[in-house]
């Protein structure tokens, strides 16, 4: 039995129904995904909290069929604005082109562009081991002392990556955001055209009909089966529990205390589609609420009916604190700033919704073991989690502690 129809869930319950397992998957909600979960909202797909997916995650390209989703590419470069200004800063990795615009920038002096390429360089080149065995430190802590400037972090760095790990300080682990920066250079950051819950949902198409059972809140993790809220009791010959941090610490207390939780407010606008418009994420260094802001369906025009385009905005809420309450997000602040930032009129844009998200990532801050233990033991038998807690806070960390899961229940089966 896997407790938990996410990602880390659905991957553990695939391969083991391909080895031959009766696999029964128990989710609390009304659908799969766990925090990848996609809404329709007068014709326009609203992902639950701004997410794209990196077709360069090993592990999704071994559990996914990547043409099947039919990925839409952003644009692979980033606008951020500074003192007014919106500076274009070019991936050249991911499109040649770029590299005018990169040299170009008035962001940075020649110095530091030198500085942020000899470590963007390593991030990118090195092996991944090499880059997990690097000194485990806060980013921060990493930039200052590759000689980088706190003016070059608070400018270009701590603007881009605050949107990937939610936080603003910069307290994440450098070994992830090594990682990630490898990701982007390496990959392109898509958009499924059905939207992120495609992902989930194809994964679920792969296990037997039936095999999901949703509107099941597990209350009790035994050793030998779950007991449900309502009090039905379900045996199982083995039990993972593949739910987020908290529940997982919750039905698992032997698992200590929960890692914190970086949090995300998501706000959805719809205004008029302007022909010819690139999907390019905005992040504000000018001190704004805004982490980042994107016009989604510039990527994938399947997020917005015709004529009409889909603007995703995002507001940290901050390092491991998983308040219920983020920055203020009333449109009376928002439109001035996102008309600024996409140099658009947005007075006659609409909200379409707004996802509160406290608990959006587990915090990663270091040191970060990045293969915690997915064995653990009670009353003398097995139980086994999975979930990106146990890996890294990511589809990539989701997908591969799925993985080991399932290959320490076969390996204990025999």
């Amino acid at each position: 039995m896997v407790v938990g129809a996410g990602l880390a869930g659905l991957r553990c319950a695939v391969l083991l129904s391909r080895a031959g397992l009766d696999v029964t998957v128990v989710e609390a909600s009304d659908g799969v995904g766990g925090r990848v979960r996609t809404d329709r909202v007068d014709g326009f797909l609203l992902d639950r909290g701004f997410q794209v997916f990196n077709d360069a995650y090993p592990a999704a390209r071994k559990a996914l069929d990547l043409h099947a989703l039919d990925l839409r590419p952003m644009d692979s470069a980033v606008v951020v604005r500074r003192e007014g200004r919106l500076h274009r800063v070019g991936n050249p990795l991911a499109d040649p082109r770029d590299l005018r615009s990169l040299v170009g920038t008035g962001l940075l002096g020649w110095g530091e562009k030198l500085r942020l390429g000899v470590y963007a360089g390593a991030a990118t080149t090195l092996p991944v081991s090499r880059l997990k065995g690097r000194a485990d430190v806060s980013g921060r802590e990493a930039w200052t002392d590759a000689g980088i400037g706190d003016d070059t972090v608070d400018t270009v760095l701590r603007p881009f990556f605050s949107g990937v790990v939610l936080e603003e300080e910069m307290a994440t682990t450098r070994r992830f955001l090594d990682l990630m920066a490898r990701m982007f250079a390496r990959g392109r950051s898509t958009l499924p055209a059905a939207g992120m819950q495609a992902i989930p949902e194809q994964l679920a198409d792969l296990l037997p009909p039936g095999a999901v059972r949703l509107g099941s809140t597990v209350a009790a993790v035994h050793e030998d089966g779950v007991e449900l809220e309502g009090g039905e009791s379900v045996g199982a010959g083995r039990v993972v529990v593949a739910t987020d941090a908290w529940t997982a610490h919750g039905l698992l207390p032997e698992l200590g205390e929960p890692p914190g939780a970086n949090g995300v407010t998501t706000v959805y606008h719809a205004g008029p589609a302007v022909p010819g418009r690139r999907s390019t994420l905005v992040a504000d260094a000018d001190g704004s609420p805004v982490a980042n802001t994107i016009e989604l369906s510039a990527a994938a025009p399947t997020y917005a009916p015709a004529g009409r385009a889909l603007f995703s905005t995002s507001l940290v809420h901050g390092a491991g604190a998983g308040s219920d309450a983020g920055p203020d997000a009333g449109d009376d602040v928002l439109l001035p700033i996102l008309g600024e930032l996409h140099e658009q009129d947005t007075s006659d844009w609409e909200r379409l919704a707004e996802y509160v998200i406290p608990h959006a990532l587990p915090a990663m801050r270091p040191p970060h073991d990045f293969t915690k233990p997915v064995r653990l033991s009670r009353a003398g038998r097995p139980v086994y989690v999975a979930g990106d807690h146990r890996d890294t806070s990511s589809i990539q960390g989701a997908l591969v502690s799925g993985r080991r899961a399932a290959e320490a229940v076969l390996a204990d089966r025999g």
